[in-house]
């Protein structure tokens, strides 16, 4: 099975938990990620994704200019070991109904794995055995 080392995206977004909404949806925009890893200092401390902003913020009705992301981050954060594989990962992100998953080294965040990442993994698989 395909190790996480060579699916994960290794240059992590992050964000302060003192972000507002909107400052994080365009760094999200601009930056073409689906989620930003909540930062403070060198710990990371929870994740903000496309559907915390939907669900626990636009649909709610907060205010994106004063909002807080720290209000609506999920946390504690979700990880998986980089020593792991693909399937875990998949099986993991199914249980925990989550589409980006952090991956660890020693307990420090080094990377992030999206479902996206995995349905190109199996996606590839499956069609060289084609």
């Amino acid at each position: 099975m395909t190790p996480l080392a060579l699916l994960m995206q290794r240059e992590l977004e992050e964000v302060s938990p003192k972000a507002r909404l909107r400052e994080a949806a365009v760094q999200m925009r601009e930056k073409a990620v689906g989620s930003l890893l909540v930062c403070e200092g060198e710990e990371t401390i929870g994740i903000l994704s496309e559907g915390d902003l939907v669900r626990k913020g636009m649909a709610c009705n907060l205010d994106l200019d004063t909002t807080l992301v720290e209000s609506i981050m999920s946390t504690p954060i979700i990880s998986i070991d980089i020593d792991e594989t693909a399937k875990e990962a998949n099986d993991l992100m199914a249980n925990k109904a989550i589409r980006h998953l952090a991956i660890t080294d020693k307990g420090k965040v080094v990377g992030i794995i999206s479902v996206r990442d995995l349905l190109i993994c199996y996606k590839n698989r499956y069609k060289n055995r084609m």
